[in-house]
């Protein structure tokens, strides 16, 4: 089925930025100020982690990154959450430095109207929420007051269903959907109400899926197959299954080697009409992006 005709617009500015959705795949570089990301990425390991991540955002930007996405609290499966005065403490100094560098397009990914708060003041242009604006009630009018664009994403973790395997990591084990792609857009309409009765516009909505976020490994694979019916609800769609667990238990491999497998997913991903695809490797996946525009996009 055809994706029907948006109720977006087909452009979204940010900063001097001009995103002309369905011309091209945007690719939004992760930068995750954690000790604990998954993929074993997390620059608070380091010892300076300002510099760290400013080595890192360069290396994003050349390579091809569209925006970078600033976290500051790990969302695996089984992770522990972390106070909101910490999450600051590991994300606003590096977006005051990222800013002070580079006009870039920069996104705080938090659900927590605190964190956004600050780091909107720090230079930050988007809200990422994984909860979709139903964690924190404050977050959806924080970002109506402030006119910035919110990535919705989709989410059913729940730590009692999540499973951890020393050498691939945690997934989801025993969720259940009546019908997984109409569950999804079903809640991503409450996310969408919650958004539009705070006042925010469509034209600032970005939609994603939440590949990873209380699904099964089988249900992963079927949300990048059948993306389009996320496309259909008419809005810009990110997809994010950067080395995630459902790609490391498809193919037996740790964090460290689903490159591959993560480029597999943005081709598909793209083909079935993700706007914005957000992960590590930024230089492959924006190859990636250019050849698979190249023969959806004609």
């Amino acid at each position: 089925m055809p994706p029907k005709s948006p109720i977006f617009s087909s452009t979204l500015t940010v900063r001097d930025v001009v995103f002309q959705w369905g011309r091209r795949t945007y690719i939004m570089g992760i930068l995750n100020a954690t000790p604990d990301s998954f993929s074993g990425d997390g620059l608070a390991r380091e010892v300076d982690v300002v510099a760290a991540a400013l080595d890192r955002a360069r290396q994003m930007l050349a390579a091809g990154a569209d925006m970078l996405d600033v976290g500051g609290e790990s969302t695996r499966p089984g992770s522990a959450p972390v106070t909101a005065q910490e999450e600051i403490r590991r994300v606003v100094p590096v977006l005051r430095a990222l800013r002070a560098e580079t006009d870039a397009v920069l996104s705080i990914d938090t659900s927590k109207a605190a964190v956004a708060e600050a780091a909107l003041a720090a230079g930050a242009d988007i809200i990422n929420d994984v909860w979709g604006l139903r964690a924190d009630p404050d977050l959806a009018l924080l970002a109506a007051e402030a006119g910035v664009p919110v990535i919705l994403m989709h989410n059913r973790s729940n730590p009692k269903q999540a499973a951890i395997d020393p050498a691939l990591g945690g997934r989801y084990v025993g969720v259940e959907y009546d019908d997984l792609m109409a569950d999804i857009r079903r809640e991503l309409e409450i996310s969408l109400d919650v958004a539009h009765r705070a006042g925010i516009s469509d034209e600032k909505i970005i939609l994603d899926p939440g590949v990873g976020f209380g699904k099964t490994v089988a249900q992963n694979l079927t949300i990048v197959h059948r993306l389009g019916e996320i496309k259909e609800m008419g809005y810009p769609v990110l997809l994010g299954t950067s080395r995630k667990s459902f790609i490391g238990y498809t193919l037996d491999l740790p964090p460290d080697q689903r490159a591959e497998g993560t480029a597999a997913t943005t081709a598909i991903g793209i083909d079935r009409g993700a706007d914005i695809v957000r992960v590590h490797d930024v230089l492959l996946n924006a190859r990636v992006a250019r050849m698979t525009d190249a023969i959806v996009r004609r």
